[in-house]
């Protein structure tokens, strides 16, 4: 049993036990989050697909920890100009534990 779930502006996979790193939730750690955006639920029965989303369908996950991903250079650069800029950027994110598939 599966599911698509949306969140963050991206679609992502799920089975329960899954682990997800996921655009940054406002939530605490160890605290439960309901997804409620389901796309599509695979069952026993059959794929299920919403338009747009599965009425009555949720994904339970739980909050593992938030945090900043790895530091990338962001170079900007315009040729004959003498105009260069070096930026760094490390992106948050929310790392969460599927727990079940309610369909």
């Amino acid at each position: 049993m599966y599911a698509v779930i949306e969140t963050g502006g991206k679609q992502y996979q799920v089975k329960a036990g899954d682990i997800l790193f996921i655009e940054k939730l406002g939530v605490e750690d160890d605290s439960s989050v309901t997804f409620d955006k389901v796309v599509a639920v695979s069952t026993d029965a059959g794929l299920s697909v919403g338009t747009p989303y599965v009425a009555g369908a949720t994904v339970s996950a739980k909050v593992l920890k938030n945090g900043k991903a790895k530091k990338i250079t962001v170079m900007t650069y315009k040729p004959k100009k003498s105009e260069k800029k070096k930026q760094g950027h490390r992106q948050p994110y929310t790392q969460v534990q599927i727990e079940a598939i309610n369909a």
